[in-house]
């Protein structure tokens, strides 16, 4: 399983000005200075405004304000997330919820139900 810990942890789409993360990404953060675990466990930012995995009452995605769309998922607590420059995705497919997705550029929305439930939460 070499080759996955060489995988980078974001995919750009230049052609929709958009990057695709798992969790998230820190706000007023560059993206070549994202900490690696926030990229695959962040959900909220805590009361300092630090990156938590804990699903809080803030949700970092509605404070990105500046770079690409960022596309991404982990939040299933939150549903369906639409900020101007960040869209969460994650509708609990894994919880018997949905499995959503965006075209892009546009920001069209398409969602199929799950098959079953595959975890409890």
């Amino acid at each position: 399983v070499a080759w996955l810990a060489d995988l980078p942890y974001t995919l750009a789409l230049p052609g929709a000005d958009a990057i695709v993360v798992h969790a998230g990404l820190v706000p007023h953060t560059p993206l070549e200075n994202q900490p690696r675990d926030a990229m695959t466990t962040m959900r909220s930012l805590d009361e300092t405004g630090a990156p938590s995995r804990l699903p809080g009452a803030t949700g970092w995605a509605e404070h990105r304000d500046a770079g690409p769309l960022v596309i991404f998922g982990h939040d299933a607590v939150r549903g369906l997330q639409r900020h101007a420059r960040a869209i969460g995705l994650d509708t609990g497919c894994c919880y018997g919820g949905r499995l959503t997705a965006v075209y892009l550029p546009d920001r069209t929305f398409v969602d199929v139900p799950a098959r079953r439930v595959y975890a409890k939460p």
